[in-house]
C-alpha cells in the first residue's frame, strides 16, 4: 500500500501482520489487499484486541482489523480500544464487500437448523433473511465468521449450534456444506478494515485521505458539542463519521470517534487540530492515511492551503510593521 510504513528501514526480517482469524475471515480478505504469505509473516488472532495488542508489544509490525460496516457502523471494539492504551495509528484502510453463506457439516438440511453461528455484525446484516427462510433460528455469537465455521469443521461432537453464516471462502476452506449463498439483507453491504501501526512516519499525503481521531468533550458545559464540531467547520473540514462511545469511568460521559477528510500535513486540518487542542480536554490522533475510495474532498474557498499561508504573512507583515514603528 502506498504511503504504508514500513518496519525499522534496514531490518532484514519479514514484516508480521496480525489479524482478526482464523483463516478464511473478512479480515483475511482485506490483509490480502496489502500484503500476502510470500511478502510477510500472517499471524491470524482470536479476537480484535488480541491483534491490537500484538502491535502494541511489538509482537507484530501491522494489525488489520475492522472498523466500520456500511449497515452497522463502528466497530465499537476496535473503536475504542484504539482510543486507550499507548497510541496506536491507523496507516491506511482496506474495503471489502460483504455477502454471506450459510453452512453446514454433511447431512444438515436447511429445515433442520435451529442455531447459528456467527459474529455479531454478521448475524446483524441477515436478520431479515434469517427471519424470513428459519423463522425462530436463534444466534450463537462467535468472534468472527470464520470461528463458527473452523468449529464446525473441527469434529467437535456438540459444538452447540448446526450452521454458521461465514464467507464463502471459509465454507470451501474448511470443507463445510452449503446450505443459502448469497445470504445478505444488503446486497451493497461493505466493512472497512484499517492497517494499525505503532507511530513513526505517516503516509505520505495523496489529496484524497483521511483524519481520525478520538476527541473528548468538556464537562458539563453547555454548547460543548457545539464548540467541538465549529472547529471543523470554520475551517471547511468534512466529516466523513461521527460516533459517540461512553469514556466508561461514569454514566453521561461520552467521547467521540471521528474521521474527518484531509491530512494532518494540509493547513486547514493542522488549523482543526490547533482549536480541538484549545477547546478539548482530550484529542487523540489516530492517524492521516489515504482513502480507500480515492475521494477527493470539496475544499471551498478560503480554506486551501495557500489561504492559510497567505493569512499568517498578512499577520506577519503587520507585526512586522508594528515592530518597526516601535522601534523608531
Amino acid at each position: 500500500m502506498a504511503g504504508t510504513a514500513r518496519p525499522d528501514e534496514g531490518q532484514a526480517r519479514r514484516p508480521r501482520y496480525a489479524y482478526l482469524g482464523p483463516e478464511g475471515t473478512f479480515t483475511q480478505a482485506a490483509l490480502l489487499q496489502v500484503t500476502s504469505a510470500d511478502e510477510a509473516d500472517l499471524e491470524p488472532c482470536s479476537d480484535v484486541v488480541t491483534a491490537l495488542e500484538r502491535v502494541r508489544s511489538g509482537d507484530a509490525d501491522f494489525a488489520v482489523v475492522p472498523i466500520e460496516n456500511s449497515v452497522e457502523g463502528g466497530v465499537n471494539v476496535t473503536l475504542d480500544t484504539l482510543s486507550t492504551g499507548a497510541p496506536l495509528v491507523i496507516v491506511g484502510e482496506m474495503l471489502v464487500p460483504v455477502t454471506f453463506t450459510l453452512c453446514a457439516r454433511p447431512g444438515m438440511t436447511l429445515e433442520k437448523v435451529r442455531r447459528i453461528s456467527t459474529h455479531p455484525h454478521a448475524w446483524a446484516q441477515c436478520r431479515r433473511w434469517i427471519t424470513e427462510h428459519l423463522d425462530g433460528a436463534v444466534h450463537v455469537p462467535a468472534t468472527s465468521t470464520a470461528a463458527a465455521a473452523a468449529l464446525l469443521a473441527s469434529g467437535e461432537p456438540e459444538p452447540g449450534f448446526d450452521a454458521a453464516l461465514c464467507s464463502e471462502l471459509s465454507a470451501r476452506q474448511y470443507g463445510l456444506e452449503v446450505l443459502a449463498a448469497g445470504v445478505a439483507d444488503n446486497p451493497h453491504a461493505v466493512t472497512r478494515f484499517v492497517l494499525v501501526a505503532r507511530p513513526g512516519r505517516l503516509p505520505e499525503p495523496t489529496g484524497a485521505d483521511k483524519t481520525t481521531l478520538m476527541v473528548h468533550l468538556a464537562d458539563n458545559e453547555a454548547g460543548a458539542l457545539l464548540n467541538m464540531l465549529e472547529q471543523f467547520a470554520t475551517r471547511g473540514v468534512n466529516l466523513s463519521r461521527i460516533e459517540s462511545r461512553p469514556i466508561g469511568d461514569s454514566l453521561g460521559r461520552y467521547s467521540f470517534s471521528i474521521d474527518a477528510e484531509g491530512h494532518v500535513a494540509e493547513e486547514r486540518v493542522q488549523a482543526t487540530l490547533i482549536g480541538l487542542h484549545r477547546v478539548c480536554p482530550t484529542v487523540r490522533f489516530l492517524g492521516s492515511y489515504p482513502r480507500a475510495d480515492g475521494q477527493r474532498p470539496h475544499v471551498r474557498p478560503g480554506t486551501y492551503d495557500a489561504d492559510f499561508r497567505a493569512a499568517r504573512e498578512w499577520v506577519g507583515s503587520l507585526l512586522s510593521g508594528y515592530s518597526r514603528v516601535e522601534g523608531d
